[in-house]
């Protein structure tokens, strides 16, 4: 029963999470955990021994996961902070013995064309140019994309060193942030996407955006005022940006102590979350995006399909 079971780990900057999918492609588990690997890798340019404690001991957490549901392949995949660090690659040694599988370091493209695969699963994207934002904790991937032969396509990537830790850990040192500490990570973000515009001139014609992962993902569930999360009611929402102007102004102007009280945020994201949106912020702005549709799917989705034989 149990035979073509995949799993994709996904060992981040802010979380390690897990995917466990059946063989026809349904979700049979899914697990989020907050380590903070990448706290003050930006930095130091090092994984703290904690975070690194913290993380290896929520991998052998889902490696016994694994076992209990008899999961016939597995991918690991770590991203922006262990490419980061100058210790990577021994915490990828350790990984494997926690893990029982070979870890793959990902470059940003790589990083890039999964989320892009997994975040569009499941959404209709209209004909034109469209652009995935997959905002992480050290860095954002942003995907354009169109349609050929009817399937969503990636036609060019580029990962930016703008995430919800990084650009926390780099300008906020008041609670809650200053507002010039909030230009300031807004101003970074902005110089970040003008460079991907001059690479991709075609970045700017996109007239569809698709946003993933924890911040854009949070976003939503705030300005829904969700008490219980739901991946499903969230899944296909579209966020105006007025809306998301608005959750960036109220959590901004909020200290920590006040912030964890918003429905729809969890405690243990509370504290970078508004790192995050100054990056989705800038985002929506640089590239007048009136409006993005979250998709509650990600690079783990994207890592399952592929394993399960997605062109």
């Amino acid at each position: 029963m149990s035979a073509g079971r995949v799993a994709s780990i996904d060992i981040g900057t802010n979380s390690t999470n897990l995917l466990v999918c059946d063989s026809d492609g349904s979700t049979l588990q899914r697990i989020v955990t907050i380590t903070r690997l990448g706290a003050g890798v930006d930095r130091t340019k090092r994984l703290d021994d904690d975070a690194i404690a913290r993380t290896l001991s929520c991998l052998r957490e889902y490696r016994s996961v694994l076992d209990e549901l008899a999961v016939d392949r597995v991918r690991v995949t770590a991203t922006s902070a262990t490419r980061d660090a100058s210790n990577g690659v021994a915490f990828l040694e350790a990984v494997e013995i926690a893990t029982s599988s070979v870890p793959e370091l990902l470059s940003g493209i790589d990083e890039a064309r999964l989320a892009h695969l997994g975040a569009v699963t499941s959404l209709t994207v209209p004909p034109g140019f469209h652009l995935v934002i997959d905002i992480g904790g050290g860095s954002t991937e942003l995907i354009l994309g169109e349609l050929v032969a009817g399937r969503p396509t990636v036609v060019a990537a580029r990962s930016i060193d703008a995430g919800a830790v990084r650009l926390t850990e780099r300008h906020f040192t008041a609670d809650p942030p200053r507002p010039e500490e909030l230009t300031n990570a807004i101003g970074d973000t902005y110089d970040l996407v003008d460079d991907v515009i001059r690479e991709i001139p075609d970045v700017v014609r996109a007239t569809h955006f698709v946003g993933t992962a924890g911040t854009i993902v949070t976003a939503a569930a705030v300005e829904m005022g969700q008490r219980v999360f739901d991946p499903a009611a969230l899944h296909g929402f579209d966020l105006e940006r007025a809306a998301v102007e608005d959750v960036f102004r109220t959590l901004a102007t909020e200290p920590l102590a006040d912030r964890v009280h918003n429905p729809g945020l969890p405690r243990d994201r509370a504290d970078v979350i508004v790192g995050g949106l100054c990056v989705l912020v800038a985002l929506m702005r640089r590239l007048d995006a009136p409006v993005i549709t979250v998709s509650a799917h990600n690079l783990m989705d994207g890592v399952c399909a592929e394993l399960l034989g997605a062109p």
